[in-house]
């Protein structure tokens, strides 16, 4: 003799799964999560954040500072920028070089959402990374640089709000391009020697 167990039937989602929404703000924690999961991300991050700290430092050891804290952040920060824009192309090429942009799409089919956390996602840790810029660079300066201070404030927040502009460029390029080898060489390529040209 066989018994027959009846389960229950199994609950249905009332909305298709296409329709379903994960808040705009999980899927922004994400695109930062995916940006600081590879090693190039964190090197670059790390190489932005760190870097500037030692200019400083090796520049007061020269005994060449600049004039003011203004004109010191305006040299670190236009650096600082060539590797933001570098970070940027990588949230959004890197997907594309990598084969792990469908894996994303199918996770979240609206493409808009994805490309809008894309690119919040960006300006949120490029400004983030130009704030730790800001903070280790004047905490350096701060100790042995003997300059004036006026305008600081203002360059602080130039800074930061260039840095994450600078971010999501190099995530539209990246986007637009979708490799990211040659996102990141006809970037360079472009700002380097086409506009030195």
């Amino acid at each position: 003799m066989t018994a027959v167990i009846d389960r229950p039937a199994a609950v249905l989602p009332s909305r298709p799964l296409a329709d379903r929404r994960p808040p705009l703000a999980r899927l922004v924690g994400l695109e930062i999560r995916k940006s600081l999961c590879t090693r190039s991300g964190i090197a670059l991050a790390g190489a932005a954040a760190v870097l500037p700290a030692g200019a400083v430092a090796l520049m007061m050891a020269l005994n060449d500072t600049p004039p003011n804290a203004a004109t010191m952040l305006a040299l670190l920060g236009t650096l600082v920028s060539m590797l933001l824009i570098a970070v940027g192309v990588l949230s959004t090429a890197g997907e594309w070089t990598h084969g792990t942009v469908q894996t994303t799409f199918l996770a979240v089919p609206r493409r808009g959402r994805v490309l809008a956390a894309k690119y919040v996602g960006a300006a949120l840790l490029g400004a983030a990374i130009s704030a730790v810029v800001v903070g280790s660079t004047f905490a350096v300066a701060a100790i042995g640089a003997d300059f004036s201070w006026t305008g600081a404030g203002a360059a602080a927040v130039a800074t930061v709000a260039a840095g994450a502009a600078l971010t999501v460029v190099g995530a539209g390029i990246g986007a637009a391009i979708g490799n990211a080898p040659a996102a990141l060489t006809g970037t360079y390529l472009v700002l380097l020697v086409g506009m030195t040209v």
